[in-house]
């Protein structure tokens, strides 16, 4: 037997406390969010992102409007214009998160897209989420450190957040929201409030909502059985659940508003988007799998003949490349077994719906999208870790780090990396 597998057998017994903040562990996550937020704020050199597709709604939403009568500026050329207005693609969810942006900039608190604070207030919030989620775990300081640092900075997750579009924030708050469900389901079981968070998510990243059976089983799954036990579970579902649906109700709603069906998010109103090639066959098809399963999974850097001989493609990119880490999900073992296999469903699930899309997510280091199978992948590797960190897990560990940092760099700071 393994001493892996030995170190796993003797975390399975340890009973699971209730997550519990001690003054030390306090202060080293005040430490390590402060140090995420002032990384992730200083990662762009831009602090306005000029792509504020749904800070734009945002404001229009606050005066009643869905959508705008301004043509907006050219680089916009996502905007959809429909029957004299101009609208946007993203789902009513990503409008609402802008909301509180919105407001601030109507009573001229702010007076441009404040993508780099949001970057940060993402990125510091989602460290928090990771931080408290690794006390379900009896593990050291340092394997806890380092499993809340690889998913920061060891991955795609650091490049892409930092661009701080409007689709990269989406992705932002989708990470954020699946995280926040697990902690108040897995740590502090608050359902109302998992499912505030997982409206969170699919609002802002709608194929999200096809795991909220995964998400309901989790909150369930220790019932005895009982007719009591029974009453209470549908109890804690239907906490979780009514904003959620009320999420969803309202989006059919805003979606039929614009464009005379509940249905219709948009996006295939975009101008041009059904001429281009990988979108022949529909926005979504089968057909498109092999091409994304390439570039998520193996897709190398390209080269090139000067300085720096070797970059992103800027178009997709193997995740596993790109975070060397990863493969260590494949280690056998769990502390939780049933949590493990319903974290590998859920990577399953989202997987294959962001395969079928027609395209990999345009401009992006790495997989942008693969971004929403970050809190899975960590309770996968949180699951199959043993006690102590091993020579292989510190250099998988550097390695990624380098690797995101030098391509954070690449995009963000130089021109190295082209369109």
């Amino acid at each position: 037997m393994s001493n892996i597998k030995k170190s796993l057998e003797k975390r399975a017994e340890i009973t699971q406390r209730p997550a519990h903040l001690t003054k030390q562990l306090r202060v080293a996550l005040l430490y390590l969010m402060i140090g995420t937020c002032l990384i992730y704020f200083f990662s762009n050199p831009e602090s306005h992102s000029p792509y504020d597709y749904t800070l734009r709604i945002a404001s229009q939403l606050i005066h009643g409007q869905l959508g705008q009568d301004q043509k907006p500026p050219s680089w916009l050329n996502e905007m959809i214009p429909f029957e004299g207005r101009y609208y946007s693609a993203f789902p009513l969810g990503s409008i609402l998160t802008m909301l509180p942006a919105a407001f601030l900039k109507a009573m001229g608190i702010i007076k441009e897209n404040p993508s780099a604070l949001l970057v940060a207030i993402i990125s510091g919030l989602t460290c928090i989420f990771l931080f408290l989620i690794t006390l379900r775990y009896d593990i050291s300081s340092q394997r806890r450190l380092m499993a809340v640092s690889m998913v920061l900075f060891g991955t795609w997750m650091w490049c892409n957040l930092a661009m701080a579009g409007a689709w990269q924030l989406a992705l932002g708050f989708a990470v954020l929201g699946q995280l926040g469900t697990l902690y108040f389901i897995l740590i502090k079981q608050r359902p109302f409030v998992a499912g505030c968070f997982f409206a969170v998510a699919f609002g802002n990243r709608t194929e999200i909502i096809l795991v909220a059976p995964l998400f309901i089983y989790l909150l369930c799954r220790d019932s005895a059985g009982s007719l009591k036990d029974l009453h209470q579970q549908w109890l804690k579902i239907a906490k979780f659940c009514a904003v959620p649906v009320g999420l969803s109700l309202l989006t059919m709603a805003y979606n039929y508003a614009r464009f005379h069906s509940a249905f219709d998010f948009g996006y295939a109103r975009i101008p041009g988007v059904l001429n281009e090639p990988w979108y022949k066959n529909g926005i979504f098809s089968l057909s498109a799998i092999p091409s994304n399963a390439k570039e998520m999974l193996l897709t190398p850097w390209k080269s090139v003949r000067s300085f720096p001989y070797l970059v992103p493609t800027g178009f997709g990119g193997s995740i596993l490349l790109s975070s060397p880490f990863l493969v260590l999900l494949f280690r056998k073992g769990a502390v939780d077994s049933r949590l493990k296999l319903t974290s590998w469903i859920a990577v399953a699930v989202l997987t294959f719906v962001l395969w079928c899309h027609g395209n990999p997510g345009g401009w992006q280091f790495s997989y942008r999208y693969a971004m929403i199978l970050l809190p899975w992948f960590f309770l996968i590797l949180l699951e199959n870790s043993p006690e102590r960190i091993t020579v292989n897990e510190k250099i998988l560990f550097v390695l990624s780090l380098l690797i995101n940092a030098y391509g954070t760099y690449l995009f963000l700071w130089t021109h190295y990396v082209k369109p």
